[in-house]
């Protein structure tokens, strides 16, 4: 499997409502930028950031559309809108992310979004 591959698994495994599985993709070490927040390192501190999200009953993720992905070597950059629904809410969130993968594993994860448009389900939280 390739690592344009492996990052959209990673991506898709976000709507699997299991932060554990999810974090099998990512180095214990990973660097984690969830822009416009601040950035975390590590599975515990990608876990806080994400468990109110996606995780067990919290999952509000309802669709990954993954609309370009771009490959050279270890560098993987996607282009997607992510689907979220909570509470009678719903948002379409475009995304672009850009990830490290080295050894099998996600080292460096960076997303871009808007903030203005996720609010609304931010506010259901």
């Amino acid at each position: 499997m390739g690592n344009s591959e492996f990052v959209t698994r990673f991506c898709n495994s976000l709507m699997d409502a299991d932060m554990a599985a999810t974090c099998r993709y990512l180095a214990p070490d990973v660097y984690y930028h969830n822009m416009p927040w601040a950035p975390v390192v590590g599975h515990a501190d990608v876990r806080k950031v994400l468990d109110p999200l996606v995780h067990g009953p919290n999952c509000a993720l309802r669709k990954m559309q993954i609309e370009h992905t771009l490959a050279d070597g270890e560098v993987v950059m996607n282009a997607r809108v992510e689907t979220w629904s909570r509470q009678g809410v719903t948002v379409e969130l475009p995304v672009a992310g850009l990830f490290i993968v080295r050894n099998g594993l996600v080292t460096r994860w960076i997303d871009y979004w808007d903030l203005a448009t996720i609010a609304p389900l931010l506010a259901t939280l």
